[in-house]
This record gives structure tokens, sequence and C-alpha cells, in this order.
């Protein structure tokens, strides 16, 4: 899996150029072994016709002593002494065939002696032909002698002849053997290359598809690549660190103000193109691109031709490959939209402030200057009803309670509009907080109410939970107090409040979620609830489901909830059934 195709197909030649060496090793060692049972037969077949000379020159040394001892005439004698030199030569040439076969030495000494035996028996011959003795007893004992030793010769040259013609035979058939084998071991060879060769033909084939294919993609990628940095107006550019040139894609001088290749890609060239302002702090980034051979994101501004002002964002990372050295590879964003836009933002933000700055003093106006003329309604009222009431007519207190109830319906819109503008704050801090104390909490705020309605509130245990401890407060008040208000009458209101561990995963509501788990806390009521239809506009600020006779309130309260369940990046939900009861689920993430 770590092969590269380069290192197989390298892989791949090797073999083929190991087998080629072995080929030409194994053929060179046939060749030898051929070319050496070759010399064996050669000298084989030459001691064979030594010996056959031998016994052939012995014949004729033998028919020329007997013509001598027949006739006396001494011209038989030349063709007896022609074959005793001829014999001398044959053994010295047997002598040059033998000289590492110690079996056939052996022979060849058993060879010469008998020879040398059988000579020595014509001499005695010839002596005693010459003292006139022909057809003596002792020629005849010698010539009965010769013929043994003449024998003994033929017994010699047959057991030599027999022990060349058995190293014949293993040698033909040593010699046929590597014939036989030899084609088909070159054969299976030459298959075995050309099938390696084949393997190398098809993977460079295939690798010059793959390289063809490559090529074309590359191609195309660099088209996306130039319409890319046309569309997000950037440049790349690289610089060779070894040979200290550069290169400017086509857009990185579209940048600039200039046309492609317009001018040598430099730092000299390219920093003509530079604001003046800006060129200091740049060449000083430059130079520590110089030592360190990286670039971090450096941001100046060009001046093009036309008058433009263009900011620029620049970014280099060094890579090293074996080919090519190590090169720095950079971009260049045109920022000059990102950068109006923050000067936008900047803009809108100051005139956020200013508005915050606003609500803040309406805030103040609010909480003193609108409640300062309110309560002095209230308090006159108050002073009406006590001292003048008897005095007013019928219709006249009528006014008057009517008075009462507006102003104090205004003070609690106001109240209420001051703690929403509140929770609109999600910048407080977050704090580990018992989430059981600051229940308690709530329904010690809520004692009176919950006494009036002798209601009956039910908790699990809560969790410890990092929150705003009191927008939680808050959300318990106003949960509680909306179960209270809404209660049917001559029903004991009960408040349950559950939890649980959920994971994220398992409730479709929390699926845009980034936490894995929540918190799940229900409060369920049993009072006159709701139609499931306006389940989800109960949260929205001012909406109400009855009219100001039937139930009090602003129509805040459950849009407080919501902001503060959000702040705290949670999801509330509510459900209901008329005359059953409602619930709200609240889920509030958390790290396990």
């Amino acid at each position: 899996m770590f092969i590269t195709p380069s290192s197989l197909l390298k892989i791949v030649f090797g073999v083929g150029l190991f087998v080629i060496l072995c080929i030409g090793g194994f053929t060179y060692q046939h060749i030898d072994a051929l070319s050496e049972s070759t010399e064996i037969v050669k000298k084989t077949y030459k001691l064979r016709v030594e010996l056959e000379k031998i016994i052939s020159n012995l014949k004729d040394a033998e028919l020329g002593h007997r013509g001598y001892l027949l006739t006396h005439d001494s011209i038989f004698l030349e063709p007896y002494f022609q074959s005793e030199k001829k014999v001398e030569h044959s053994l010295l040439t047997l002598d040059s065939l033998i000289v590492k076969n110690k079996i056939q030495r052996k022979n060849f000494e058993q060879l010469k002696k008998d020879i040398a035996k059988r000579f020595v028996i014509f001499d005695k011959s010839f002596d005693i032909a010459e003292d006139k003795l022909i057809l003596s007893k002792g020629l005849l004992v010698l010539l009965h002698d010769g013929k043994i030793k003449m024998d003994r010769i033929r017994n010699d040259i047959s057991v030599m002849l027999v022990y060349e013609n058995k190293l014949l035979l293993k040698n033909q058939k040593k010699s046929e053997q590597a014939l036989g084998l030899t084609p088909l071991f070159l054969y299976g060879i030459l298959i075995l290359t050309l099938v390696l060769l084949l393997v190398a033909y098809a993977k460079i084939n295939r690798d010059l598809t793959v390289l063809r294919e490559t090529n074309e993609d590359l191609n195309v990628f660099k088209k996306l690549t130039e319409q890319a940095e046309v569309v997000s107006k950037s440049g790349t550019w690289i610089w060779n660190i070894d040979e200290n040139t550069y290169h400017f894609s086509d857009n990185l001088y579209k940048l600039l103000g200039a046309e492609p290749n317009s001018f040598e890609p430099n730092l000299e060239n390219l920093f003509e193109y530079v604001h003046e302002e800006d060129r200091n702090i740049l060449g000083q980034q430059v130079n520590r691109m110089i030592k360190y051979e990286a670039l971090p994101f450096v941001s100046y501004r060009v001046v093009q031709p036309n008058g433009e002002i263009r900011h620029l964002k620049a970014h280099a990372k060094l890579i090293e490959n074996g080919f090519e050295g190590k090169q720095l590879l950079g971009v260049t964003l045109d920022v000059t939209d990102e950068f109006n836009n923050f000067k936008l933002i900047e803009e809108r933000n100051l005139e956020l402030e200013r508005n915050n700055k606003e609500l803040s003093a309406f805030n103040y106006v609010a909480s003193h200057d609108l409640q300062e003329p309110l309560r002095k309604i209230q308090t006159f009222i108050s002073r009406i009803e006590a001292k003048e009431r008897e005095n007013l007519s019928e219709k006249g207190q009528f006014y008057i309670d009517k008075i009462k109830s507006s102003s104090s319906r205004m003070r609690m819109l106001i109240e209420d509009l001051l703690q929403y503008s509140r929770t609109n704050n999600s910048e407080s801090d977050f704090k580990t907080a018992d989430m059981n104390e600051l229940l308690d909490h709530a329904q010690q705020e809520l004692s009176d109410s919950i006494e009036d309605k002798n209601a009956k509130i039910i908790s699990d245990t809560l969790p410890m939970l990092d929150v705003v401890a009191f927008q939680i407060q808050q959300l318990f008040i106003n949960l509680i107090s909306n179960s209270l208000k809404y209660s049917r009458e001559g029903v004991t209101p009960v408040i349950e409040i559950q939890h649980s561990e959920v994971l994220t995963n398992d409730v479709k509501l929390l699926k845009k979620s980034l936490f894995k788990y929540h918190h799940k806390i229900v409060f369920k009521d049993n009072g006159i609830g709701f139609e499931q239809a306006y389940a989800s506009k109960i949260f929205e600020l001012f909406n109400r489901l009855h009219g100001k006779s039937e139930y009090s309130g602003t129509g805040i309260g459950l849009a407080i909830c919501k902001k503060i369940v959000e702040n705290h990046h949670g999801v509330i939900v509510a459900s209901g059934e008329p005359n059953v009861g409602a619930t709200f689920t609240i889920y509030l993430p958390f790290i396990k």
C-alpha cells in the first residue's frame, strides 16, 4: 500500500534486468557445459584413435618382425622401427589426454609396461635371429611370450576403450540432457522476460494514460483556478527560493490594475504599486519572509494606474519537493469590499450604540419620569376615592374605577416592558447556580398568589447549571404566575415540574443544536389550557388569547420567558388542551 506507481515501475524494470542477467549467466553456464562435453567427446574420440593407432602400429611392427625372422631381409625392419616410433608418439599423446583421469592413468601405465615388454621380446627375438637359430626352442618361447604380451596389450587397450566408452556414454547423456533442457530453459526465461516486459509496457501505457488524464484534469483545474481567482478577487504567486525568482498569476496582475505579464514578476516592480504609507511596513514583512521563508497574513494598499486604491491581504506557506527545491506559495486577496463593509459595520455599530443609549434613556424615563405622573394619578385617585367618593354620582364612581384600573394596567405594562428590555441583554455573566434555589425564590416571590389560590407545586430535583440566575428566576416566576392566572374556577391549581436529561438527536426540535445533551424541564398545570393552534402565538409580544376583562395581564410574560430561554441557547415550546391544562417544555443545553 506504500508502493507508488513510479516505484512499482522501477521494481518491474529492476526484476526484468535481473532476469536478463540471469539468462546471460545460465546461458553462459549451459554453453560452457556444452563446450566441456564437446571437449570430452573430442578427447575420447582422440584417445580411441590413438589406441587404435597403437594396435595398428603394433600389428605393423609384428608383421615387420615376422618378415624379418622369415627372410632375414632388413627391408622388413623399416616398418618395424616406424611402428615403434608411432607407438611412442601415440603413448605421448595418450599421456597428455589422460592427465586428470586416475583410472585411465593406471590403465595407461599398465599399457606402457606391456608395450615395453612386448618390444623387449621383439629385441630378444632379433638377437636370436642374428644367431641363425631360426625355429629354435628359444625363439618359439619368445614368440609365445610375444603373443601373450600382445594379448595383454589388446586387453589393456580394450579396458581403456571400455572405460572411455562409459565416459563417452555418460558425457553423451549429460550433453543430451543439457541440450534438451537448454532450449526449454531459454524459452521459459524468454517467456518470463517477455511477460515482465509486457507488464512493464502495460504499466507504462497505463501511467501514460493516467498522466494524460491528469494533465487534462490539471488543465481543467488551472482554468477553474483562474476563474475562481476572478470570482474571489484573488491572485497567486510563487517564490522559487533557491533561484530567487517569482511567478505571478494573471489575476494578480489584474488586482494591481495591470495587464497580465506586463512587467517582470519581482518585488521591485510590485512595490511600485504599493501605497506609499504601506511600503515601509510591507517591506519589513517581506524581509521577514526572505529571512524565515514564510509570510503571515499581511494587509496593504495598492494604487492602481487609474488612481483607485485597493486593499489587499497576502499569505504564503513554504513547501519543499525533490525536483524544484523550496518554494513559497502565496495567495493575495482583494479585501476592499470586506474593508468597506467593515467600515459600514463600524458605523452601524456606532449607530446601534447610540440607539442603545437612547433605549437606556427611554428605560430611565419609563422607570422614573413616566411612573412619576402615574403614581400621582393613582395617589389623587386614592384621595378622591377616600374623601369625595360619597359626593360622586354613580357614574362618577364608575369613571373613578375605570381610571384606577387603567392606571394599574399602565403601571404593570411599564414594569413588564422594563423587564423585557432587561432580558434582551444576553451578555450577562453565566455562573453555576442551583436551579432548586432559584425555584424556591420564585415561589417565595409568588407566595401570596399561591396561598390565595391554595395551589400545589410538585417539583423534581433540578440540576446545577451555568445560567444567568436572575433571568432563570424570572422565567420560573412568569411560568408559575401564568399557571396561577389561568387556573380554573373551583379547581385547586396543581403545577408539576419535571426534569430529565435527553440526547439532542432524540428531539426533533434540537436537530440544529451543537450540544449533545439537554436538560428537559416541564411545567404542567391543570388550568384552562388553550387551543393547540395558538401554541406558537402565545410567545409573541403583546399577544393575548383572552380579553382584559377576563384575565389581567399585558401579554409580555411569555415573551419574556422565550427571550430568557433563547439567551441560554435553549428552546421553549407549549402545548395545551382547553379545560385540561397547559404544558411548557424547556430544553437547556449542557456539556456532560
